[in-house]
């Protein structure tokens, strides 16, 4: 799995920083990871999104380390370092891809290799770069808006249709998923994600690609929900969540939508 890319989400109840599990992440792009060729990451303030992305590896990134020292609070992010597999290393290749519908940004950021998937039809949706993933992303949102050419009154037939489109890209190869229309953060796994709610109480946790401890109980309030979504577990003291293949997760102000998948127990 280290050959291929890495994801990181996250969802919460409140506005909320990730630079904990942001410094985790852009270590394993170039230095405790192969992932050296770019990373990007995108933060929801209400229906927009504000992206940053660069070709270079995260670990030696001037931007990365901006965001690190920066502390951006939102209640969606999604995040993803690259080893490039489809699309040369360039900015218009970096993951996540943005594009707009029902004037809502939608972001997308996927890990895997997905054989002829340029075969399908993008309709509306064109893709900037040359990735199979930012093709994937055009082909998914022009079903979904062929099916809902405006929202859904109630969101469970979108949620059904994201998990079936899901579903046909796994059909043609690795399809590891982060999605999000600004109200809801989707998953869908086909070999690596897991995730990890954090709510009260709250306790001190470590990473595993650096030397940092944070103790959440001085970070945050008893009300606060805070889910976590990674390729691999991002501290080794804490439950994880592993998902199924083909498992397909709704996150909703930092809580599952969805009965729990497997639990990873913390390393000693």
């Amino acid at each position: 799995m280290r050959g291929m890319c890495e994801l990181l989400g996250m969802s919460a109840n409140v506005p909320t920083d990730i630079c904990f599990s942001f410094t985790g992440l852009m270590q394993r792009g170039g230095r405790t990871g192969p992932h050296r060729d770019g990373w990007g990451i995108g933060f929801y303030e209400g229906r927009a999104v504000r992206t940053f992305h660069d070709p270079q590896a995260s670990a030696d990134s001037e931007i990365a380390r901006l965001i690190h020292r920066y502390p951006i609070k939102s209640r969606i992010v999604i995040s993803h370092i690259r080893r490039a597999t489809h699309g040369r290393v360039c900015l218009e290749n970096t993951h996540p891809f943005v594009r707009e519908l029902w004037g809502r940004a939608w972001t997308f950021a996927h890990n895997g290799k997905l054989a002829g998937v340029k075969r399908l039809p993008v309709g509306a949706f064109r893709p900037i770069g040359t990735t199979d993933s930012e093709h994937a992303f055009c082909w998914m949102l022009e079903n979904v808006r062929r099916q809902y050419p405006r929202p859904p009154a109630r969101p469970e037939g979108l949620f059904r249709l994201i998990e079936a489109l899901s579903g046909q890209l796994a059909a043609l190869g690795t399809f590891n998923l982060l999605l999000s229309d600004s109200r809801f953060l989707f998953a869908y796994c086909t070999t690596n994600l897991c995730w990890l709610t954090r709510r009260a109480p709250f306790g001190k946790a470590r990473l595993l690609d650096a030397e940092v401890i944070v103790d959440f109980e001085r970070e945050t309030t008893p009300d606060d929900v805070v889910t976590v979504v990674a390729t691999r577990p991002l501290t080794p003291d804490e439950p994880w969540h592993v998902m199924s293949r083909a498992e397909f997760q709704i996150f909703d102000d930092g809580r599952p939508l969805r009965p729990t998948a497997a639990v990873m127990e913390p390393m000693p």
